[in-house]
């Protein structure tokens, strides 16, 4: 069944919440990883208008775009690389590296690591056969406060409140509170 945008958003901001919990309750970022990957394919959908993969585990691909591209999504926390298998790449059209940062001034953010196309991406990290491999570079610390940028997108849903800067950055509200770790 396929999900209305307002659902995938919804979705979206109740993921994020359950994260944030999960983090209260001291669970380390790293050992969420089925709800990582979950906010992540979330996002990827909603920033390209899609949909969720119509199986659970589908081969290949988490998330398929409004034009119809099969996107591999991969959500990291702390991992400094992330792998894609090579017997199922070939049913990828396009691949995404989110990293969910925590920051205890502005809380949860989705940082966009990487969003191409998978045949750029074999020909910059496709030299092994074994996997695919993409490197992550160590978190860079923000020269400014988020206050200072333009809001490009919103979201609304009860008292959840979903912000995209102009930067990229995904700031979660709860009931106009900045929601820290």
């Amino acid at each position: 069944m396929a999900l209305s945008q307002t659902q995938i958003i919804q979705s979206l901001a109740e993921s994020l919440g359950w994260f944030e919990k999960e983090l209260e309750w001291g669970v380390a970022p790293a050992i969420l990883n089925h709800l990582t990957g979950r906010i992540g394919e979330l996002y990827a959908a909603m920033i390209t208008r899609g949909q969720m993969a119509l199986q659970t585990n589908q081969r290949g691909y988490d998330v398929i775009s409004a034009e119809n591209e099969r996107i591999s999504v991969k959500t990291v926390t702390t991992s400094a690389h992330v792998s894609f298998n090579p017997r199922t790449f070939g049913q990828v059209d396009r691949v995404m590296v989110l990293r969910l940062n925590i920051d205890d001034e502005i809380g949860v953010s989705v940082e966009m690591l990487l969003d191409c196309l998978a045949g750029d991406f074999l020909e910059r990290y496709g030299n092994n056969d074994e996997k695919f491999s993409f490197s992550i570079s160590p978190k860079k610390q923000p020269r400014e406060s988020l206050e200072n940028l333009q809001i490009s997108g919103e979201a609304k849903w009860r008292d959840y409140d979903i912000q995209q800067f102009e930067n990229g950055t995904i700031r979660v509200l709860i009931s106009n509170t900045v929601q820290q770790t």
